[in-house]
């Protein structure tokens, strides 16, 4: 491999290219669908193919083959000058990078078991078992259970000195009850909805996950939610699990921090952000207890790895300190235009694809309250769980989540069930009236592998660490 990415780089710069890049990535994903007693879909998919980026007269110019083939290099590598050429005609400035180090390294997921070594014949067992006992509760009348493989083997170089090789390996499980009566569908998961949670790690997880535990749970709390009273509507104090504060933090605190978003180059697929650039080190986000972090070191988050598609190392970046917005997540081109080095968030969608700004980890860290303390001090409120629905604008300020299910709360303890739970707020608003936090026994990462970004439309798999958080003065339920 690398004999092929010194050829081709070796090739644009004789073209004229005052940097180059190329990324060689051979992916693999394995997903298993079981549907009400028997497989719904196997399927397996692997895709192989090169991309190289380059500079010329100021300008980008990209360009991929999915013959990885030498013969190939001179046809694509001239491409890609062709484009950098015209694009640099109706450039804006000169692409300026900040400084990366000269990388030669590799770096592998660390993991126990590979997932892909594991039996078909034995992930499908474990599934079926699982799903079989969604089945005993009568209300059920939709049951499923899912897993899902992916690897990534990457080869990177630039015209810099750089050489980089990874092997990135995923997986994920989970269970969905769907209970039916009387025109109504009511809908549990475990351990997080749209087909569970995911990591980067080994067949271990899905085994510490114990789907058939928790089937049981699953299918009688559907089949409860048909004869549950709608959520009330009113302002109280709101308790969100971990699951749905992690897609809290990814939708209004991750994508506004894309500092492509800020900028404007990213804008017609998902909107723009509200934290611009005015506001950093001084704007109020949250309150004092609100630490963000992004951190792509950290075990197990699914936008954990060892460079990004730039070869930048991965970091940990301080996002909220306190409250106070203090960090984007920047590339080599968008941190130069601040002073700063790029903090290693540039990732692709296979080989075909130019690299974007994405999410890492983006972290809400925890606090200090068990969750019984929480409750037990929460005069009044609601307790809700495990998305449903989610919206929000194109700045990221006004939001509204709906969960599968929730809990009133009174004089501190958790009352009756209630169904169809949604809330509303405005970004700082809410954050600002976040005042407990779950420790460190209640902190989970999840996995999310299907966000979306880009203009062809890219999907990144992103992590987000949190624990259960209260706020105050919540809007809750469908308000007249």
């Amino acid at each position: 491999m690398q004999d092929f990415t010194e050829r081709a780089l070796d090739r644009a710069c004789a073209a004229g290219a005052t940097f180059a890049e190329i990324r060689i990535v051979d992916r693999r994903s394995e997903s298993i669908e079981i549907k009400n007693g028997s497989p719904e879909a196997i399927s397996n998919r692997t895709s192989y193919g090169w991309g190289v980026r380059v500079v010329v007269a100021g300008g980008w110019g990209f360009a991929s083959s999915f013959r990885v083939e030498k013969d190939e290099i001179d046809r694509v590598v001239d491409l890609a000058i062709q484009i950098a050429r015209a694009s640099a005609t109706s450039k804006k400035e000169d692409v300026r990078l900040s400084p990366s180090e000269k990388v030669q390294q590799s770096y592998r997921t660390p993991l126990k078991i590979d997932p892909f070594t594991v039996p078909l014949a034995q992930r499908i067992d474990l599934l079926l078992t699982a799903e079989g006992l969604l089945r005993q509760e009568k209300a059920v009348k939709i049951s499923q259970a899912f897993m899902t493989l992916f690897s990534e083997k990457k080869f990177f170089a630039n015209s810099e000195g750089s050489y980089i090789e990874q092997e990135i390996i995923e997986c994920g499980a989970g269970l969905t009850a769907k209970a039916l009566k009387d025109g109504e569908i009511q809908v549990r998961s475990y351990p997080n909805s749209f087909r569970g949670n995911f990591t980067t790690g080994g067949y271990e997880f899905i085994e510490s996950l114990n789907l058939a535990e928790h089937a049981p749970r699953v299918a009688s709390e559907a089949a409860a939610l048909l004869s549950a009273p709608q959520c009330p509507s009113k302002e109280t104090t709101l308790i969100i699990d971990g699951s749905q504060l992690a897609l809290q933090v990814h939708e209004s605190c991750g994508h506004p921090i894309e500092l492509d978003r800020v900028f404007g180059s990213e804008a017609s697929y998902a909107g723009t952000s509200f934290l611009t650039t005015e506001k950093l080190g001084n704007f109020r986000y949250g309150s004092k207890i609100v630490n963000i972090i992004a951190d792509a070191t950290v075990p197990g988050g699914l936008g954990t790895f060892g460079f990004d598609d730039e070869g930048v190392p991965a970091q940990r970046t301080q996002i909220i300190d306190k409250g106070i917005f203090v960090g984007y997540l920047t590339s080599r081109e968008t941190a130069v235009q601040l002073g700063q080095l790029s903090n290693g968030t540039m990732r692709a969608d296979g080989w075909s694809n130019i690299p974007l700004i994405r999410m890492t980890n983006i972290n809400l860290q925890p606090g200090e309250w068990t969750f019984d303390d929480m409750i037990a001090s929460t005069e009044e409120g609601l307790y809700v769980e495990t998305n449903r629905s989610w919206s929000i604008d194109d700045r990221r300020l006004n939001f509204q989540f709906g969960t599968e299910i929730g809990w009133e709360i009174k004089d501190g303890k958790l009352a009756q069930m209630v169904k169809n739970p949604t809330y509303t707020g405005i970004t700082p608003q809410f954050w600002g009236n976040c005042d407990a936090i779950c420790n460190d026994d209640h902190w989970q990462m999840w996995g999310t592998p299907n966000c979306g970004k880009g203009e062809p439309g890219q999907t990144a798999h992103v992590g987000h660490g949190a624990a259960p958080a209260r706020f105050r003065n919540v809007r809750v339920g469908v308000m007249k």
